[in-house]
């Protein structure tokens, strides 16, 4: 016995799919894990403006503005999962910060909070009045003077706290 098949149809055109907005996760030891966009930054925290220089390995001293919200402002909603109101606890933990290259950095709880460095770093939605919403946000550590921390495409931030050292050995 023979199966009929429906005649082939002709190719259709490809769809035009527009491109996804790149997101990433910040997760961890959060009270509230997020998956935010670009437009989600911009939309849902006050944006600040950094004209920043810092010293690119490969293409030297580099000048741009970025907008975006602070780290800070962010990252407290997501909520951290220590005792705010202890300092030590917050001055235990670390951020890392990925990117779309798998480049990533490290950054202390206490860079960012008010009570120790205040660091103003930024999760970027512009660059140099350009929206970053196809490439993602970017890393902006207006205090460094090189671009190494300077993450972009960031695809996720983990936090938590550092671990304890082990004791050290005895030399009794």
């Amino acid at each position: 016995m023979s199966r009929l098949s429906p005649p082939p149809r002709p190719a259709a055109a490809p769809l035009h799919v527009p491109d996804a907005p790149r997101s990433f996760l910040i997760s961890g030891q959060l009270r509230r894990p997020l998956a935010l966009t670009v437009a989600d930054l911009r939309e849902r925290w006050p944006q600040r403006h950094a004209a920043v220089v810092f010293d690119c390995a490969t293409n030297g001293p580099q000048h741009h503005t970025f907008d975006g919200p602070l780290l800070r402002d962010v990252m407290d909603d997501a909520g951290p999962a220590f005792d705010a109101r202890r300092r030590k606890d917050r001055s235990r933990y670390l951020l890392t910060v990925t990117g779309g290259d798998g480049h990533h950095t490290v950054l202390s709880w206490a860079e960012i909070d008010a009570d120790f460095g205040d660091a103003p770093i930024l999760l970027a939605t512009a660059l140099d009045g350009r929206p970053l919403d196809a490439a993602g946000s970017q890393l902006v550590v207006p205090s460094d003077r090189c671009g190494a921390r300077y993450i972009s495409a960031i695809t996720g931030i983990w936090c938590g706290p550092c671990p304890a050292p082990p004791e050290p050995l005895s030399w009794a």
